[in-house]
């Protein structure tokens, strides 16, 4: 009966940690924790050496820049972003119809 007990413990504990497995938090994933694939206003105030790897990781691409301000487009969506960078920060980060950019 111990031996059963014990197979039954052994195989509970490797579904736990199998659930635990795929319930990864988004940042585990590669994926920011803010942000979406089609609003990316709360990156403002992002540090912005860090931030475009997480607009990277979301889907966005860098379409042009005037300035410190530069517009990034995310294809699969048509999302389109002006990012302005202050301060080595995003300063200001607005969304756009997907024409301009």
């Amino acid at each position: 009966m111990k031996r059963k007990i014990g197979i039954v413990t052994g195989t509970a504990a490797l579904l736990a940690l199998a659930a635990c497995d795929e319930e990864m938090s988004a940042s585990e994933q590669g994926m920011p924790a803010v942000g979406s694939a089609s609003d990316l206003s709360e990156f403002e105030g992002a540090r912005a050496g860090q931030a475009e790897g997480g607009l990277q990781a979301l889907g966005y691409e860098a379409i042009r820049s005037e300035g410190l301000t530069t517009y990034w487009f995310n294809r699969d969506t048509g999302a389109c972003a002006r990012i302005t960078t202050s301060e080595g920060r995003y300063s200001d980060v607005t969304m756009l119809p997907a024409e301009d950019c």
